[in-house]
Formats: C-alpha cells, sequence, structure tokens
C-alpha cells in the first residue's frame, strides 16, 4: 500500500476533454462515422444499440471530440459518472456531451473505468452543475483524486475484474445471437403470408394470442425483496428481460407479472423495450403486462411484439402531448396473419431453447456481477490484494 499515491486525473491524463455540444438533429446520416451519446455508454461498456452516424466530413469538423479504441468516456449528463473504455470494435468514433480521457503513461484505461464506475460517484455526485439538468463538467473532471497503485498493480486489478465483464460480455453477444435466429424464424413463418393466407391461416390480431393483465399491488404491501422492473431495466432490442432490481420501498402501484409474461413498454419512445420475463415480480405501470393465451402462442407473441410495424402501430397510436402513450384497445386492434395452432406450437417449441439459453446466460451474468461488484470497491482501494482476489475467483469458479 506504500507505492499507493494520490493524484488528481488531470495530472496522470494525457488529455482531458469534452465531446461535441451542439445541436446534432441535422448531422446524422445512414451510415458513416460512429457517433456516441450518453445514451450509448453504460456501466463498463458500449452498447452499440441505435447508435448515431455522421459524415466523415462533419466527423473531420470535431477532431477534439474524435475517439480511438482505448480512449475513457464519461457521461456527463442523464447519469453523471457512469462511464466506459471505447473498444477495439470501434477504431473511430466520434461523440457528444461526454467528458473524454486519454490516459497518460501512468494510467490504465480500464483502471480508471473501474475506478469512476465504483469509487468515484461521491465525488462526481458532489461537483454536479446546473439547476435544471444537473451535469459532470470538465473542470470537476480534471480534479477527481485517485488513489493510484503501480501501474502494473492497476493491470492485473483491471484483469481480475475484466475476467468477469469479459464473460458477461459474452454471454450479452451470444444472447444477441440466439435472439437473432428467432427473429431470423419469426419473418420466415410471417413471409408465408405476405401474398395469400396459406390454408389454415386466418386473419386475427394480437389480442387472439394474449390479454392485457392489469393487476395492482400498492406499494404499502410490496414485498422489498420482490424483483421489480422498471423502462431503465428494459434493453432496447431484446427478448428476454434479465435485468431487475429489487423493489425495496416502493413509492407507487405496481404492476404484477408472472413468469413467461411478455412486457412492453407503453410510453414513447419505449415501445421497442419488449421482452419475456424469466421470474414473478412487479414492475412499473408504465409497462404492459401481456400473458400468452397458451403455452403455444408464447413464440408468436413475442415475435409479433416486437416486430417493427407493430411498434410503428403502437407509435401511430399513441396519444398525450408530455408522456405520449398508447393503450392496450388500440394495439389489439393491430391485424396480423394467424399460423394454425399446430404451426403456432410448432415455432414456439423452436424459439423456447433458444431462448431459455438467454435466460440461463443472464442467470451467470447476474451472479458474475454479483461478484465483481463485491470485489470492485475493495480492489480499487486498496483494501483487498491482488492475489486474495484471485483465490476467491478460483474458489468461486
Amino acid at each position: 500500500m506504500d507505492e499507493w499515491r494520490e493524484v488528481y486525473l488531470e495530472d496522470v491524463a494525457r488529455e482531458v476533454t469534452v465531446g461535441h455540444v451542439g445541436p446534432m438533429a441535422t448531422e446524422y446520416v445512414d451510415a458513416g462515422v460512429p457517433f456516441l451519446r450518453s445514451q450509448n455508454v453504460e456501466s463498463l461498456r458500449i452498447n452499440e444499440t441505435d447508435i448515431k452516424f455522421i459524415s466523415p466530413e462533419f466527423d473531420a469538423r470535431l477532431a477534439k471530440s474524435s475517439l480511438r479504441p482505448g480512449d475513457v468516456v464519461i457521461v456527463r449528463t442523464g447519469k453523471p459518472g457512469t462511464c466506459a473504455v471505447v473498444p477495439p470494435t470501434l477504431p473511430h468514433a466520434n461523440c457528444s456531451d461526454l467528458v473524454i480521457v486519454r490516459c497518460g503513461p501512468a494510467l490504465d484505461p480500464r483502471f480508471l473505468a473501474y475506478y469512476m464506475n465504483g469509487a468515484a460517484q461521491h465525488q462526481v455526485d458532489a461537483n454536479l452543475v446546473g439547476a435544471v439538468q444537473q451535469h459532470f463538467n470538465v473542470g470537476a473532471a480534471k480534479r477527481l483524486v485517485l488513489r493510484l497503485p503501480p501501474l502494473a498493480e492497476q493491470r492485473r486489478i483491471a484483469e481480475i475484474l475484466g475476467a468477469l465483464d469479459d464473460k458477461i460480455e459474452l454471454n450479452l453477444r451470444m444472447s444477441e445471437t440466439l435472439e437473432g435466429l428467432v427473429r431470423a424464424d419469426y419473418a420466415a413463418l410471417m413471409a408465408m403470408a405476405v401474398d395469400v393466407l396459406p390454408s389454415g391461416w386466418h386473419r386475427g390480431s394480437i389480442a387472439d394470442l394474449a390479454s392485457s393483465v392489469r393487476s395492482i399491488v400498492a406499494p404499502e404491501i410490496v414485498d422489498p425483496a420482490t424483483p421489480y422492473i422498471g423502462l431503465e431495466h428494459m434493453p432496447r432490442g431484446g427478448l428476454v428481460l434479465n435485468e431487475w432490481s429489487a423493489a425495496g420501498d416502493a413509492e407507487s402501484a405496481k404492476s404484477e407479472f408472472r413468469a413467461g409474461d411478455v412486457l412492453f413498454g407503453k410510453l414513447r419512445p419505449y415501445f421497442r423495450k419488449v421482452g419475456i420475463v424469466p421470474v414473478d415480480g412487479i414492475c412499473s405501470t408504465d409497462i404492459l403486462v401481456l400473458r400468452p393465451r397458451s403455452a403455444a402462442d408464447l413464440g408468436l407473441l413475442l415475435g409479433v411484439a416486437t416486430d417493427p410495424v407493430f411498434i410503428e402501430h403502437a407509435n401511430a397510436a399513441s396519444t398525450g402531448t408530455r408522456m405520449p402513450r398508447a393503450s392496450w384497445a388500440d394495439m389489439s386492434r393491430f391485424a396480423i396473419p394467424l399460423p394454425t395452432p399446430g404451426e403456432r406450437a410448432s415455432f414456439t417449441a423452436r424459439v423456447r431453447p433458444l431462448l431459455d439459453r438467454c435466460v440461463a446466460a443472464g442467470r451467470e451474468s447476474r451472479t458474475l456481477g454479483v461478484l465483481r461488484d463485491a470485489l470492485l470497491p475493495r480492489l480499487i482501494s486498496g483494501e483487498l490484494r491482488v492475489g486474495d482476489a484471485e483465490q476467491a475467483l478460483e474458489a468461486a469458479s
């Protein structure tokens, strides 16, 4: 511990700057240079879902905010302090409204990301500015105090924690691949009815596949340990919802759901937040709980609920000025070609094993995440030495 030292971030960074700040709506293009925003930066990972692109010409004008692998990006507004390292999968990118840290020779980027997400949040919170929307500025970032071990130990700490995160990321990528197979199977099934309905098929609606369950639980009777899902737990474009938190002290009424239900975010622009849940629990009343009418209908229900055409229908049907939302009454009228009961059961039988593997991957990732979160603060504070952490990992494996 004698070799650990306290330093300001600006003393060990080659550069601390900020991404582009300014209007962007007219600058996005269909393909070009990836452009990160705060919603793309999650704790310890870059989420490339719904990533935007800018032209090479506009990118050239934003040289200061150009990103390369190994740069560390920190969220300024929304969830200030959330931090990730730009991965090799983004060999060149740009960004807006993010703090950018380019590490010097005495600072490992991945160690910094773990430090920011595990030990620096109180410093971030103490330095937020802004009356309406608080943000974390570059000046405050430069003056962050780090307790820094020697570079070799930084890298060993990052390797230990990174091994857990790499497995979590691998599980995520595998699940994305499996979900892609489910989508492809659904698309192939629906392609059979593009021009003429096959024999035995008929026109129906999503209401033929599911009912909307509205079982409300008063906050005073919510068990604090109950799994709770809010819109923040639901990834865009997923098919299986593997993230939740404990309900804690609920402040408002919640909706009950059962394992096997399909949850659908009913606020615009959250209609793409859809997925099957593997546990019983409660969710925000801004989420629609859909229950398959039969086990054989689960696969088709999930396919329809995540179909871009259905999501556009929900967009068009949503009403309200401040927080537009779609009702089940409107969504249930969405017309779809319905396969025969046998074909629906066959489709569900094909995709259910893939969904079950996604559930298993999510369960493993949650276990690994709990272990990482237990080790992280102790490692980066120096309370737990690297050798002891390695032994703990061996015992857990």
